[in-house]
């Protein structure tokens, strides 16, 4: 596949800088940049490996990064990259097969061109939508719906009344629906609280490998359209998340607790049970959510709080210790006279 400067140009809404006829077959990585691709200074650390890259072009966002080297100047060079990625390297179209090996129950719905690969188990009532693709092993437990155009991959596990909406991607090894961590003691007894309730995700959702949504206790854990959630992420019982959100590994949110749209919890957050995160929130990398948050803000810290303030903090510890080691110099000079 070959398309010219120009033609890329025009996909990304970029302004060509050099030979707009130049040939570019692929996309490669800056620091390893191969002739007769583009790459993207997406990040200004990489600025090191521009000047001896082998690529052909670059996509910048200022015209004075190039250094003499074509390129397309962008709004942002990772966007382009990403919707010039998706033209030399399209998704394979499913085949609509449904392979050999595969168990459906008679009472389940499998829509028009759809993928089921071997060792996929379909059980009553579950309904897939069109042009969707099962991955092998994978597991769709009774009355889960599916919606259109839908990725299930190796071995996710989505158990009984799961709803997905349209476009959804999960990875493999994930499983939604399994029960919420609900008990209550009594008498050094911790006896299990039956968990009825369901997981509803939203269009254009995307939920990385090895990842646990559980369901409600009652009523849904629900998952708003758009949002990216990557590996290793566990959304507990009855929790809500606002459309359009982005949860990075190992994030763990507790049971009812509620994020707002278009939030971001950075690796290794964590959100207590039954408080609330406001819109547009950005939480910092391990940070801890103890108490509900207005949002539009960035928080840091345990208890999290806005970054700021944690910084404030964090400088007065520091001339606190710097203070507390003086104060050990001289009462051991004393000492010593």
């Amino acid at each position: 596949m070959e398309f010219s400067l120009s033609e890329i140009a025009t996909l990304v809404s970029g302004d060509v800088s050099g030979d707009p006829d130049l040939k570019i077959t692929g996309v490669s990585e800056i620091q390893n940049g191969e002739p007769g691709t583009i790459t993207f200074l997406g990040n200004p650390l990489y600025g090191k490996y521009l000047e001896n890259t082998a690529a052909s072009a670059v996509f910048v966002s200022e015209k004075n990064h190039l250094k003499g080297h074509n390129g397309i100047i962008v709004k942002s060079p990772q966007l382009a990259i990403a919707k010039t990625l998706s033209v030399y390297y399209p998704d394979r179209e499913p085949p609509g097969i449904i392979n050999a090996g595969v168990f459906i129950h008679h009472n389940a719905n499998v829509g028009i061109n759809v993928t089921i690969e071997p060792g996929a188990v379909i059980e009553t009532g579950a309904q897939i939508g069109d042009r969707s693709w099962i991955g092998p092993n994978v597991f769709i437990g009774e009355n889960t719906s599916i919606g259109l155009e839908c990725k299930i991959f190796a071995n996710a596990t989505l158990y009984h009344n799961v709803v997905l909406g349209d476009h959804v991607i999960i990875h493999a090894g994930t499983v939604i629906g399994s029960d919420g961590y609900g008990y209550v003691s009594d008498s050094d007894q911790h006896v299990k609280i039956p968990q009825i309730g369901s997981v509803l995700i939203g269009d254009n959702v995307e939920i990385g490998a090895n990842s646990a949504i559980d369901r409600a206790t009652i009523g849904n854990t629900i998952i708003g359209d758009m949002c990216k959630l990557d590996n290793l992420v566990h959304i507990a019982h009855n929790v809500k998340i606002g459309r359009g959100c982005l949860i990075t590994a190992q994030v763990g949110i507790a049971g009812s607790a509620e994020i707002g749209e278009f939030c971001t919890l950075a690796g290794q957050a964590g959100v207590v049970h039954h408080v609330k995160l406001g819109d547009r929130s950005i939480v910092a990398a391990k940070s801890g959510v103890t108490k509900s948050l207005p949002g539009n803000e960035v928080y840091s810290g345990y208890p999290a709080r806005p970054i700021r303030e944690q910084h404030k903090r964090n400088a007065i510890f520091s001339e606190v210790s710097k203070l507390r080691r003086k104060l050990d110099r001289l009462i051991q000079s004393q000492f010593k006279e």
